[in-house]
């Protein structure tokens, strides 16, 4: 591959979801309004099975992103600490991909209903993955940076993307 060769994705459907300005920072698991990702009919197939799993990566193209990526960034929850982007979760990169786990609910036909997403409504799905407990829980994770931060517990709110009085 050549270098800065740039290359095409398919979508294989569409995210539905409440949120047309605004979305959280992070799925949230509670969330009670409706979230599905539709599927388009030529990929039906390859949900077969999919609803033996709780949870699925969901991979996506985060259509709305209008900034221009830098590669040191403040995230809104930190107090302005600066870091590279590629030590956040920030949405604004170089390639606007996104990655969220969420909890299968059900599949019916073409749609997988999930747990809430941190998506807007319309936000084109890249691909599907299964979460397996044994492959991707990685017991001896760390938060990074994070540890450093004062306040530790009350940040872990904004990175879960819980809602809490300031």
């Amino acid at each position: 591959m050549q270098e800065n060769q740039k290359f095409t994705l398919e979508k294989i459907g569409v995210i539905k979801t409440p949120y047309q300005e605004n979305a959280p920072y992070q799925p949230v698991d509670t969330d009670q309004e409706e979230f599905y990702i539709e599927i388009n009919p030529e990929y039906l197939d390859g949900l077969n099975d999919l609803n033996k799993f709780t949870y699925i990566y969901v991979i996506f193209y985060a259509h709305q992103i209008n900034r221009k990526p830098e590669m040191m960034i403040s995230p809104p929850w930190a107090a302005g600490k600066k870091v590279g982007v590629f030590s956040s979760r920030s949405p604004v990169r170089p390639n606007p991909v996104g990655l969220s786990i969420v909890r299968i609910k059900d599949i019916i036909e073409n749609r997988v209903y999930t747990s809430g997403l941190d998506v807007f409504d319309g936000t084109p799905v890249l691909d599907i993955k299964p979460y397996i407990k044994d492959l991707d829980d990685k017991p001896d994770a760390n938060l990074g940076w994070i540890e450093e931060m004062d306040d530790k517990e009350h940040l872990s709110l904004h990175i879960k993307g819980i809602p809490h009085d300031y």
